[in-house]
């Protein structure tokens, strides 16, 4: 038999048992939809605002019960004074592999005036009818709808996958299935405040979170709505940024086109930085730029196509780089305006030439740029432009001996991780996951958010694969956060089957 013919021999049964093994998980949540969701309810209720330390360490301590309850041994990673992470351990009977499945438990701030019932933490299901999203009642039994949402903040980012992860659980117990791999939890409660801990709780807990590999479970589904796997995030790294003007705001009559605007000014300095397609003009920017493989072009080509549909949806006429498609964009760096302030507008508009003018930015980075080297090149690149910069307040000396004054406070940063597509994790989680779905997941070579992968990878030199389950439209870091239930069901079912087929499409250790 040839070798093709062979692997396919092999395979069908493997995809048979994968798919029967998702056919009872399917059977088992069809039959108490309505308690998972209200176990679900009951852990969005805990506040996740980032840095309410006290409202954190109570999720972390009902995730360890939650956990425990499932029979995993689960503790607190003491970070004392900031949120614990949470850790657990399944160990699996003759497995050589070990995965760490890292989610997040903390969230974006609210304002509870912009959420629809003022009620950001309790946690509602709603069905879209007619255009709008009304509330429904979770019944005491029977099917949900599947396309309903529930609307809570840590909906979609990112208590959606602990709690598919400990129903997963649930379910192999009930259908008499154990994972095949040995799998540690980590759940950390810093991810929304950067991570700053994160690289001390890795280094006192070494030995613990030995693995080979880690799986982050963050971030949202394809736009397509199918299910992807990504092989790296983008780097981040923020930029706070003042250009200063006269001393005190000038009637704009008597000192127009004399006393320099700093609104105009940033608004130059802007233009300096990038153009309007996207392209970052600094000087030796791209030079540490690893361009995508064929490799992971093909992948993202070989996406189902959305961006018409999403430039629909968004009402964009246009884009930066018209036909450059969406995902392979995200293979590249970029330069993102968070916001800008100078003066008033409309009815608090004065005609007059502001103080100052603040602005705020995000640089996305790719493999072999670093923080440091996006400072050093983007400093310069003021420097040769005529900007005297200052990393603290100007003082007035420097006011009067410089024309243009800008002063930069920057963000730690972090790097950027990119696996790739034939690593062998990354073999046996897509083998593992097109088998249980009975089509190919969808390959992404680069997640276009950024998660803490670097922190880890320097950390624990470990490879890390992303999957995501959320919705993409899910509203994540805004009002009206919510969760589409097909993508919780969905979580529920992979899972399960990464925990049971994951070892079986991964070369194993030898003893």
């Amino acid at each position: 038999m040839h070798s093709r013919s062979l692997a396919a021999a092999i395979f069908l049964p493997l995809a048979l048992h994968a798919q029967a093994l998702r056919d009872q998980v399917r059977a088992w949540r069809e039959a108490r939809e309505p308690q998972i969701v209200r176990e679900y309810a009951e852990f969005l209720a805990i506040p996740n605002t980032k840095n309410d330390t006290v409202a954190l360490r109570r999720n972390a301590t009902a995730i360890v019960a939650m956990l425990g309850k499932r029979g995993v041994a689960a503790r607190l990673l003491e970070n004392s004074p900031w949120p614990p992470a949470v850790y657990g351990e399944l160990r699996a009977r003759g497995a050589t592999r070990t995965i760490v499945v890292y989610a997040h438990y903390d969230g974006q701030p609210v304002d509870p005036t912009e959420w629809r019932g003022g009620a950001p933490y309790s946690a509602q299901l709603r069905e879209l009818r007619g255009g709008e999203w009304v509330d429904v009642a979770v019944p005491e039994r029977g099917r949900l709808n599947p396309e309903a949402r529930i609307f809570a903040r840590g909906a979609g980012d990112d208590k959606a996958p602990i709690i598919a992860i400990l129903n997963a659980l649930d379910a192999l117990k009930a259908t008499g299935q154990q994972p095949t791999i040995n799998v540690k939890f980590f759940f950390e409660g810093e991810e929304e405040s950067g991570s700053a801990h994160l690289p001390q709780i890795l280094d006192a807990n070494r030995a613990l979170l030995a693995a080979d590999a880690w799986l982050f479970c963050d971030g949202p589904t394809h736009q397509s709505r199918r299910m992807e796997v990504a092989f790296g995030a983008r780097g981040a790294m923020g930029l706070e940024l003042t250009v200063y003007g006269p001393a005190k705001a000038l009637h704009s009559g008597h000192y127009g086109n004399w006393a320099p605007n700093p609104g105009i000014l940033l608004a130059d300095l802007v233009r300096s930085m990038r153009d309007v397609d996207g392209r970052i003009l600094i000087k030796g920017y791209y030079d540490d730029v690893v361009p995508p493989t064929a490799r992971e072009l093909a992948a993202v080509r070989a996406l189902p196509p959305v961006d018409s549909a999403l430039r629909h949806e968004l009402l964009l006429g246009g884009t930066e780089a018209d036909n450059a498609l969406l995902a392979e964009r995200i293979l590249y760096p970029a330069l993102n305006m968070r916001g800008m302030r100078v003066g008033q507008v409309e009815g608090l508009a004065a005609n007059a030439i502001a103080t100052e003018a603040k602005a705020s930015f995000d640089f996305r980075m790719v493999p072999k740029q670093t923080p440091a080297h996006v400072r050093e090149l983007v400093e310069a690149h003021l420097t040769s432009t005529g900007w005297f910069v200052t990393h603290a307040a100007a003082t007035d000396a420097e006011r009067l001996a410089h024309r243009k004054v800008v002063r930069l406070t920057w963000g730690a940063g972090d790097e950027a991780t990119r696996v790739s597509l034939d690593q062998p994790v990354s073999q046996a989680l897509t083998a593992t996951l097109d088998e249980m779905l009975g089509q190919p997941v969808l390959r992404v070579p680069t997640l276009g958010g950024s998660l803490p992968t670097s922190m880890i990878e320097h950390a624990l030199g470990v490879p890390l694969v992303i999957f995501p389950i959320a919705n993409h439209d899910d509203n994540q870091h805004a009002k009206d956060e919510n969760l589409r239930l097909q993508n919780l069901w969905d979580g529920i079912e992979a899972y399960a089957a990464i925990m049971t087929r994951l070892e079986a499409h991964w070369p194993r250790l030898t003893p």
